[in-house]
């Protein structure tokens, strides 16, 4: 996947709120799909798709601990969408302070 796939994927997933949801809850800690549905009124399958977006964006991902799958939230896409947003924000300060010389 390239850079520019993971930017697409990453803000499509960012683009749901239900998925912004659930990474703010993953925010606080890893949590089993159970744990994740119990806020929303839809069934767990529903969570469980939006869940795959997330992991195939790589903003969270499954570990295994005996039984239980929990959810963990991952930092790298987040770095990579900062820094490309960062660099167009610099972008149009720049540009902005060449209009007002």
């Amino acid at each position: 996947m390239t850079s520019s796939d993971r930017l697409d994927a990453t803000f499509a997933a960012l683009a749901d709120p239900t998925r912004r949801a659930i990474l703010a809850r993953l925010a606080a800690g890893d949590a089993s799909v159970n744990e994740l549905a119990e806020p929303f009124e839809m069934t767990q399958p529903a969570i469980s798709k939006h869940l795959k977006v997330l992991e195939r964006a790589g903003l969270v991902s499954r570990s295994r601990r005996a039984q239980r799958r929990p959810r963990r939230l991952e930092t790298r896409p987040f770095a990579e969408a900062t820094e490309w947003l960062e660099k167009y924000r610099r972008l149009s300060e720049a540009a902005k302070e060449g209009k007002n010389s």
